[in-house]
């Protein structure tokens, strides 16, 4: 390692100050923020809310101070079903009872993969990344798919949002103490020959951490009333329903929609199935499956879905290029290199592979602009409230969207022979750290 030299600071501090752009750029950095000095406004002529796919969807939900945007774009796109079958304007399933049962199966899911570390080295590499993350509001659809099959759904009603549900970090900080004490507390047990009391302390931290979420979420209802007033004005309510009852109820099988990705990196070949170690929610659920193609063909299975009037969930980095104001995400709406001076061009290959783009959020395509049968622009239903946006909806460019979208669920009738066959393949397993991994 090479420490800097004062001349080379001196030799650089005379370059900067003779260069007149950046003295411009200083100045305007000190009252204005990167992104307003940035704005390529030439943009905007593209970015215009009209598509020639445009599926009618119910209006935009909130996920206010959580994480739990892939629970919401899942609910949501149950929830048209609903709104289809019994004419709603307006319908969501509560976002609550799914949280609570995630949570809970997240909690049951750490306990028992640290029966696999009771006597590693306290510096195992597995260990202190399990540690690190514990337990999260993010997750994936195979995750999902495991909550509705295992608990089904209900109506918001049944199980409204309570102020923790909905502001959740102090609430996860809790619960990762208590996951990371219980780490440690077996960890113990089995170094000085107490192993038959670990499953003494696996039921009592588990039954702790049932009575916090209860007391942070409510209880969740093991029956609920569907009441509800139709388009034309009639009142309706059917009783009793239990949750497995209100999803088998809505004639869609989740078992029947694939989750692809594309990740265009050297140790990922497309046509090959990927999971990831350690990763996942309910045990003895989906496990997490993801088919790697191109992403041509991505796009192409999700304009096939689009244009039978269904909605598609996907996952995308949408720390990027993105006004939350306007709800646009543009990469061609910043031009941050010129006004800095420097390159910061990546390809997604490198952004995955150097740690600088995963799948963060997830949202729900409504629609797209085709131009001779080419995408330029998407339609995304996001759970971010309705004050940003059209009204809680926002726009995608066509290559943003090529450049950070990462994830797309598409129902299997819309594979070829050749990718059907590809998913008979058993996973290559992913290291828990993998890119491919990051929860949404």
């Amino acid at each position: 390692m090479k420490s800097i030299e004062l001349k080379t600071i001196e030799h650089m501090a005379n370059e900067y100050e003779q260069n007149t752009l950046h003295k411009a750029m200083r100045r305007a950095l000190s009252k204005n923020s990167l992104d307003s000095l940035t704005y390529v406004s030439e943009s905007e002529s593209k970015t215009q809310f009209k598509f020639s796919i445009d599926i009618e969807t119910l209006p935009a939900t909130n996920q206010k101070a959580s994480g739990r945007c892939w629970l919401f774009a899942g609910l949501n796109v149950l929830r048209e079903l609903v709104a289809k079958k019994h004419g709603l304007k307006e319908f969501e399933f509560s976002q609550n009872y799914q949280a609570f049962w995630d949570k809970f199966e997240k909690i049951n899911y750490f306990i028992e993969a640290m029966d696999d570390f009771l006597t590693c080295d306290q510096d195992d590499r597995t260990l202190k990344h399990l540690l690190q993350q514990g337990i999260q509001d993010g997750g994936q659809w195979d995750m999902f798919v495991s909550l509705v099959e295992k608990y089904g759904v209900v109506p918001k009603e049944a199980m409204p949002e309570t102020f923790q549900s909905s502001n959740t970090a102090l609430m996860n900080k809790i619960i990762n103490i208590k996951l990371r004490k219980y780490a440690f507390d077996a960890r113990t047990l089995a170094s000085s020959q107490q192993s038959n009391k670990i499953a003494d302390l696996k039921k009592q931290t588990l039954t702790e951490l049932y009575n916090y979420l209860c007391d942070s979420f409510g209880i969740p209802p093991t029956l609920v009333d569907f009441e509800y007033v139709t388009s034309d004005k009639a009142y309706k309510i059917e009783k009793q329903i239990t949750p497995l009852a209100f999803y088998q109820r809505l004639d869609m099988n989740l078992a029947d929609y694939q989750s692809i990705i594309h990740a265009p990196t050297k140790d990922k070949p497309y046509m090959k199935t990927y999971t990831v170690a350690y990763l996942g929610n309910v045990i003895g659920g989906r496990p997490i499956k993801h088919l790697n193609l191109e992403m041509n063909r991505l796009i192409d299975l999700i304009i096939e879905q689009l244009k039978t009037n269904e909605v598609v969930w996907f996952g995308a980095d949408v720390q990027r290029d993105g006004d939350r104001e306007k709800g646009i995400w543009n990469d061609q709406a910043y031009d941050y290199e010129t006004a800095l001076q420097m390159s910061l061009k990546l390809s997604k290959e490198a952004r995955l592979d150097y740690l600088q783009g995963a799948m963060n959020h997830a949202m729900v395509i409504t629609g797209v602009n085709l131009d001779d049968q080419k995408p330029t622009k998407w339609k995304i239903e996001n759970s971010w409230g309705t004050d940003r946006g059209s009204k809680g909806y926002y726009l995608m460019s066509q290559s943003w969207f090529f450049e950070h979208t990462y994830q797309a669920v598409v129902h299997k009738k819309f594979l070829n022979n050749d990718e059907l066959e590809a998913l008979k393949q058993a996973p290559i397993v992913l290291k828990p750290w993998d890119p491919m991994g990051s929860l949404a």
